[in-house]
């Protein structure tokens, strides 16, 4: 059993040092200029997809909407966890 706490110690501290340095690359990365610019074409596809589909414009666009806001609410999350991890820090 000893053994058991010893070794979750051993991995809980490899995790608690790593996982803050990969959030932080994550929010980086998903916040960059380049992405950005990568998802308002994937954005602009999507939508010109959509109506070339025959799919309403009114419904295209709350569709591309609910598209981009699934990266954002992703990205706002990373950025709660960031802004959680520095509180944490101090």
């Amino acid at each position: 059993m000893s053994e058991n706490v010893e070794e979750m110690k051993e991995v809980l501290s490899t995790l608690s040092t790593l996982l803050p340095k990969l959030i932080r690359e994550i929010v980086a990365s998903i916040f960059s200029e380049e992405v950005g610019r990568e998802m308002g074409k994937a954005a602009g596809a999507f939508y010109k997809s959509l109506i070339e589909s025959g799919i309403p414009e009114q419904t295209a666009i709350k569709m591309t909407e609910n598209y981009i806001s699934v990266f954002t609410n992703f990205g706002d999350l990373l950025k709660k966890v960031k802004i959680r991890e520095k509180s944490e820090e101090s």
